[in-house]
């Protein structure tokens, strides 16, 4: 249509205006920030009015902006309907969704997002997708879905692997814990200096919670964390062998929730800045070629 921009376009209008960044709505929609920068500044060019406030900081709408950005919502709202009807026609709106996730995710955060995705789609008349469920570390659902064999991934890495479309959908602490009997349990807290100094319990590499920890040891005090004690493969079992006091461990705080309220492993702080990794959605090509069934799930995830 004459005169109104294209959906990807207004997609990234509205992800700039949400997240008050251009880099981050480039990160959301799958182009680069520099390709992000031209598109709104065509958009603005095709309209013949500044809707985007710059400065160091980031970007916020003028006024006109955040009308027409409110407008895009609509468009977009009605393309995602449009693209729903067509895929319902094709009968693939049913189909089945395999979804790889790290441990933590599919342990802790899946079968809630499950749930919730079922919820939406019977109180919508649609019949509920049928999800199969693939759990690996964070290196092996980057794998699976460049290759195809998942639709959709979910990570719990910091580094986040380039070639495959992402979003952010949530934050995750990790939390240092150890076995009551221990002696960090009377610590009120510790510097990371002296836990990266020590031998700890830790998953295999390519696992997001162990590769954040090494990362946030690097990035804080400039050199690499001892090399771990034993190297488990769930972090069920790096659990249990804190709990018996084989050596500590830093895991997801969602993992570590009911052992620490059983009494059976003990939190001990860490000094400065909580440690947190992002839990980052994966899928093949751009924006548009996320699937209007994983589309859904991605949202529910993010609420």
């Amino acid at each position: 249509m004459q005169g109104v921009p294209d959906i990807e376009a207004l997609e990234l209008l509205v992800a700039a205006v949400r997240r008050g960044s251009i880099s981050a709505a480039a990160r959301d929609c799958g182009v680069t920030q520099q390709s992000a920068s031209v598109r709104l500044r065509g958009i603005e060019r095709q309209l013949g009015m500044e809707l985007l406030l710059r400065t160091p900081r980031g970007v916020a709408p003028t006024a006109g902006g955040e009308t027409i950005a409110s407008w895009a919502e609509d468009v977009l709202a009605g393309a995602e309907r449009f693209r729903a009807g067509v895929e319902t026609l094709r009968g693939e709106s049913s189909r089945e969704l395999t979804v790889a996730a790290s441990q933590t995710v599919s342990a802790h955060m899946i079968p809630e997002w499950l749930v919730a995705l079922r919820d939406r789609q019977v109180r919508a008349g649609r019949a509920p997708t049928a999800v199969r469920l693939l759990t690996a570390n964070s290196t092996e659902v980057e794998a699976l879905v460049r290759e195809g064999t998942a639709d959709l991934g979910f990570i719990e890495s910091s580094a986040v692997p380039a070639g495959l479309s992402r979003t952010t959908v949530r934050m995750d602490a990790l939390t240092l814990v150890v076995a009551p009997s221990h002696p960090w349990a009377r610590r009120q807290a510790i510097p990371i200096e002296e836990v990266a100094g020590a031998e700890l319990v830790a998953r295999e590499a390519g696992s997001g919670t162990r590769q954040t920890w090494e990362d946030a040891v690097r990035r804080i005090i400039g050199r690499d964390a001892v090399a771990p004690a034993v190297v488990l493969p769930t972090s069920a079992a790096v659990r249990m062998a804190a709990a018996e006091g084989l050596a500590p461990a830093v895991l997801s705080t969602l993992a570590v929730a009911d052992d620490i309220r059983l009494g059976r492993l003990v939190e001990v702080p860490l000094e400065g800045l909580p440690i947190a990794r992002p839990i980052t959605a994966l899928w093949r090509g751009g924006a548009r070629d996320l699937a209007s069934v994983s589309r859904e799930l991605v949202e529910v995830a993010a609420e």
